[in-house]
């Protein structure tokens, strides 16, 4: 969280939409994949969905309707692609549902890495044909020159996600501790390469960070309390149960899964759906012989499109106060982009390997 808000108020955000420019504004709706792009970049550092969609969408979403894009698809876009923040690692909510189900966080933040980047090329796709039915013009002709020296301006901020993931893959060090190291070279980079972190602003970002940091730590104890609670009165084993005699395959039991999560999504806050289902779900799906990393990032996936699903989609909310839009229109461009992730989600519950090869490679 510390790491995430230094390199935001650092100058992060502005210099990963310029590299993303200059490497693919050059196609056909260019900047909405930009926009993308940025999202997932920013995922890898914040953790945050709700923290992407407000830091990217309000660098892109003025520029994007500048060059011709309609304001609502402008804001569409982020709101749906922030949901990456919380499936590329490091995921804030990875480590409360490794908490809550006793399911390594290690491993889950490394199930992440190949679904958040094949969720975000899909987008991207999807972004280039709208972007071609509805010609939307190029942004900018492609330069070299540019690509070069937009890269050398936020090369400090791209070593970041390497630094963090590079050192838990290689077992250099803990999540914990990668984040710390992070945190030091965040500060270090924003103060004395960017310039643009003063020593008033970082007391801000710690101020952030600690109301943050508290409203996170209420939920692990709340967490440890109802999975208390739930083991008590043997909740999970009476849904269990349930299960096992009215669904005979593992198959029906994932569609099933998806249909509740994506409901109970539109309802109802991401962390009270962790606190609560997490739980309940994950021991159902060791019963059914589903690998315990494999089931997490299918749940904390279904987690991230809630936040960007009607009618209480938090992240929806985010992009639509941010620029002013109206709910019912913005909801209406980034359907085509919730459809994707959906089908996305699909593909990596019934290609497992999709999320367990990384974590079987670090873990081997």
């Amino acid at each position: 969280l510390l790491c995430g808000d230094i390199m935001a108020r650092g100058g992060l955000s502005r210099r990963l939409c310029d590299f993303c420019n200059a490497l693919v504004g050059w196609l056909k709706g260019g900047l909405s994949i930009v926009a993308i792009i940025a999202c997932a970049i920013f995922a890898a550092i914040s953790g945050s969905a709700v923290a992407t969609t407000a830091a990217i969408g309000g660098i892109m979403h003025p520029e994007m309707v500048k060059r011709g894009y309609s304001s609502p698809y402008s804001a569409a876009l982020p709101a749906v692609a922030g949901t990456l923040g919380i499936i590329i690692p490091p995921s804030i909510v990875f480590v409360i549902y490794g908490n809550i189900t006793g399911t390594s966080i290690s491993q889950l933040l490394m199930a992440g890495v190949v679904p958040g980047v094949l969720c975000a090329a899909a987008l991207c796709v999807l972004a280039y044909i709208i972007a071609r039915r509805r010609s939307y013009e190029v942004d900018q002709m492609f330069s070299w020159r540019g690509l070069g020296q937009s890269f050398l301006r936020s090369v400090f901020a791209l070593l970041m996600p390497l630094i963090i993931l590079g050192g838990i893959y290689a077992g250099i060090c803990t999540p914990t501790e990668s984040s710390a190291i992070a945190c030091l070279y965040g500060a270090i980079v924003c103060f004395v390469a960017y310039h643009d972190l003063t020593f008033k602003s970082f007391c801000k970002v710690l101020e952030s960070t600690a109301v943050s940091v508290s409203t996170l730590m209420l939920l692990v104890v709340t967490a440890q309390v109802v999975g208390f609670l739930f083991t008590y009165y043997s909740i999970p084993t009476t849904v269990a149960n349930f299960f096992l005699e009215h669904v005979a395959s593992k198959t029906g039991f994932i569609l099933i899964t998806i249909a509740i999560m994506v409901l109970c999504g539109m309802f109802l806050d991401t962390s009270a759906n962790n606190l609560i289902l997490g739980p309940i779900f994950s021991p159902i799906a060791a019963m059914y012989g589903m690998d315990p990393v494999h089931f997490g990032l299918i749940f904390v996936f279904l987690l991230a499109l809630g936040q960007a699903t009607p009618p209480f989609g938090t992240c929806l909310f985010v992009s639509c106060t941010l620029n002013n839009d109206t709910f019912s229109d913005v909801v209406r461009e980034s359907f085509p982009f919730m459809i994707t992730e959906l089908a996305c989600i699909i593909l990596f519950a019934f290609v497992p390997g999709l999320s367990t090869w990384l974590p079987g490679m670090m873990q081997g």
